[in-house]
């Protein structure tokens, strides 16, 4: 479904809204280049968090703003 201003699955949704409610300071243990896909995506927070933003998903992201 449409979420956060992109497309994205349930996991991904519910991930980004834990993270930006939780101000978590996530690290990445390696270089910040982690792959995240579907298979992956459990592997690195912070990476995770990189690539919602880096999609677009953003905290104030609603329908009505497409």
């Amino acid at each position: 479904g449409y979420h956060y201003g992109v497309w994205s699955c349930e996991g991904c949704k519910a991930f980004f809204k834990r993270s930006i409610q939780g101000h978590n300071d996530y690290m990445c243990p390696a270089t910040n280049q982690c792959t995240i896909d579907k298979n992956r995506r459990k592997s690195c927070q912070a990476c995770r968090l990189r690539k919602c933003y880096e999609v677009g998903m953003m905290k104030g992201g609603t329908r009505e703003n497409v």
